[in-house]
């Protein structure tokens, strides 16, 4: 029996890895820009949201219309429909910020505060995005510490409903904008090392990432201003 040439092994290796690399890119690419068309979609149905005035009771119906569309949008990740599953989350989610940011908006510097805020998710967003693509490093060992932390800060919110201690408060939107900070590592660096092959579901999570980080920074700017 012959054996196959040193150099077709190295060719059928070099392929295989060059295959697994355009694999990763075109990932990449498409959650990229999946991302941008839904928060962009998000921004336009918030804008809605404010302009019609939308109470408090409708956005909270629609967080949780949202978190329901989310377990739709896992669900039909790996078919056509995923898109518009995924646009029908981001929507809904977007208009539900509506009465939020209309109250922060209410407030003396609020319209500053809310640019300051998103100037900041974009420059975090931005900055670990381009850190996990240029240095390629796994972060996938911070996946337990992450959950783990997110887990605390969900118990902690939750306590902050009936407690209202405003340094609690603080601290849980400082710790959350730290986790969420690790998460687009972790989830960038999941793209990168292929742990994540679905552009639909690796798009749901930067953008619930940034999401949530918009939020609590937008909180933390708001109670270090001294308005809350």
């Amino acid at each position: 029996m012959q054996n196959k040439p040193m150099y077709q092994s190295e060719y059928n290796v070099n392929t295989a890895g060059m295959g697994s690399v355009v694999s990763t890119n075109k990932v990449l690419k498409n959650t990229y820009m999946l991302l941008g068309m839904t928060l962009a979609f998000s921004a336009l149905t918030a804008g809605i949201s404010m302009a019609v005035g939308l109470p408090h009771g409708a956005a909270i119906i629609l967080t949780l219309v949202g978190f329901g569309l989310l377990f739709v949008v896992h669900k039909m990740a790996d078919t056509s429909k995923g898109l518009l599953a995924i646009f029908a989350f981001t929507g809904v989610m977007g208009a539900s910020l509506g009465p939020l940011l209309n109250a922060y908006a209410g407030m003396p510097g609020g319209p500053a505060l809310v640019m300051q805020a998103l100037g900041g998710t974009a420059v975090v967003f931005f900055g670990l995005s381009a850190y996990a693509l240029t240095t390629r490093k796994d972060f996938s060992f911070m996946g337990g510490f992450l959950m783990v932390g997110l887990l605390v800060a969900v118990v902690g919110m939750i306590a902050n409903i009936f407690l209202n201690i405003p340094a609690l408060s603080l601290t849980i939107s400082a710790a959350v904008v730290m986790i969420m900070s690790g998460l687009i590592l972790f989830d960038t660096s999941r793209i990168i090392h292929g742990g994540e092959t679905n552009y639909i579901r690796a798009t749901v999570s930067l953008y619930l990432n940034i999401y949530n980080l918009f939020i609590h920074m937008l909180s933390l700017l708001t109670a270090l201003g001294g308005d809350d």
